[in-house]
């Protein structure tokens, strides 16, 4: 008895890590291009592509449709969100209000030696651009971007912001990779912005930073919108 009930907590213990790797799963998939925005596939395909069983893929759906990346169509198949511009204008909005939070809690709580890495990774980016792009560099600008934002968003402290600004964040990668991947043109204005936010944080300027970052991400939703 104590074996069967022992097996049957570890189990449910388990399920919370399974339904967590599905997520991810189909999470990676989006982001590494095997679905595409628009994309109808039925349960089956899904099965295949995500190597899930059916019960992973059925108890995973409801998730995905209330975090509007996908829309079951009964009897029509199950669609991968649209990148349209009430998507656009949607996700901009919300990441506006989260990061704006988040960088009048940087300029709060972020100690100096951070931002200064933080700088000296931009400017370094920005300067060996000059010397000619490369997709290496323009792949290792990409990441440096993610993490600033991810890194203010950490100093917020507040796992509710923290989590949803994580779901809105697929949407605006699925964007990013659909209009607005970083290039050699886009690379200095994206990062000339991100400049102009540390600087402000630097100077614990909380008017000034949050100003900076709202030019920020107004500038990137035009990018996107006029693609």
């Amino acid at each position: 008895m104590a074996y069967a009930r022992a097996r049957e907590t570890d189990a449910r213990r388990s399920l919370p890590s399974v339904k967590k790797a599905a997520y991810d799963t189909f999470q990676q998939a989006l982001l590494q291009g095997k679905l595409r925005p628009g994309q109808v596939l039925s349960q089956k395909d899904l099965v295949v592509l995500l190597d899930l069983s059916i019960g992973a893929l059925r108890e995973l759906l409801p998730r995905l449709e209330a975090e509007g990346l996908l829309h079951v169509m009964p009897q029509r198949g199950i669609q991968i969100t649209v990148i349209d511009l009430p998507m656009i204008r949607d996700a901009f909005q919300v990441r506006l209000a989260f990061e704006r939070e988040a960088v009048l809690a940087a300029v709060k709580n972020m100690p100096e030696a951070p931002l200064r890495e933080q700088r000296d990774l931009h400017a370094g980016i920005v300067e060996r651009l000059k010397a000619g792009p490369s997709a290496a560099l323009l792949d290792e600008g990409q990441d440096v971007d993610t993490h600033f934002h991810d890194l203010l968003i950490s100093a917020t402290e507040n796992e509710l912001l923290i989590q949803a600004y994580h779901v809105n964040s697929i949407r605006i990668r699925l964007i990013k990779l659909d209009r607005i991947r970083l290039s050699e043109t886009t690379l200095p204005a994206a990062f000339g912005d991100h400049l102009a936010v540390i600087d402000a944080m630097l100077e614990r300027d909380r008017q000034k930073a949050a100003d900076a970052m709202e030019a920020h991400i107004r500038n990137a939703r035009e990018r996107a919108i006029a693609l």
